[in-house]
């Protein structure tokens, strides 16, 4: 089993496309500004060429952790990548990987099972990473609030997106 480029790179759009809507004025926009002690003159001051392409590569590195954490087959790989005769075409491993995936490989392959890792995942990492950070940098509770909220919809469809289609 491969990374599949193709849905790593769309599905790393999925933040992008969350995070206009998240962050508009209308929705949580205003809020994040007061909360974050940031001005509209600032947050339009910014090199956005280089917010937007480094956002969008880290994004891609999301993506690419996610395809491994929700797609449960690709542990098998990691167990035996280092084994003799993984990619020999007709070796017992190799036999034996190609009736394992031909028995479970589309095991827990749903958008479903990919959104729930999604929000799992923004609950027990993202919550913890952000929430330690703004806690240090005296933030609010609202503060922390916004950003959990904007990663678990955007890990959630980003993991259905990459479980479903991967």
């Amino acid at each position: 089993m491969k990374l599949n480029y193709l849905v790593v790179l769309a599905s790393s759009l999925i933040p992008m496309v969350v995070g206009m809507i998240w962050y508009n004025a209308k929705v949580m926009g205003n809020v994040w500004l007061a909360e974050s002690g940031m001005t509209k003159e600032k947050a339009n001051s910014g090199n956005m060429f280089k917010v937007v392409g480094f956002s969008m590569l880290f994004n891609v590195f999301v993506a690419m952790a996610l395809h491994v954490m929700v797609i449960h087959q690709m542990g098998i790989y990691s167990t035996l990548m280092n084994e003799v005769g993984l990619n020999e075409v007709g070796s017992p491993l190799y036999n034996y990987l190609q009736d394992f995936m031909a028995k479970y490989g589309n095991n827990f392959r749903t958008f479903k099972h990919g959104a729930f890792h999604g929000f799992v995942i923004a609950i027990m990492f993202v919550l913890p990473i952000v929430g330690t950070s703004a806690l240090y940098e005296q933030k609010s509770w609202k503060y922390i609030f916004i950003h959990v909220g904007y990663w678990a919809i955007s890990l959630t469809l980003m993991g259905g997106v990459i479980c479903a289609f991967a």
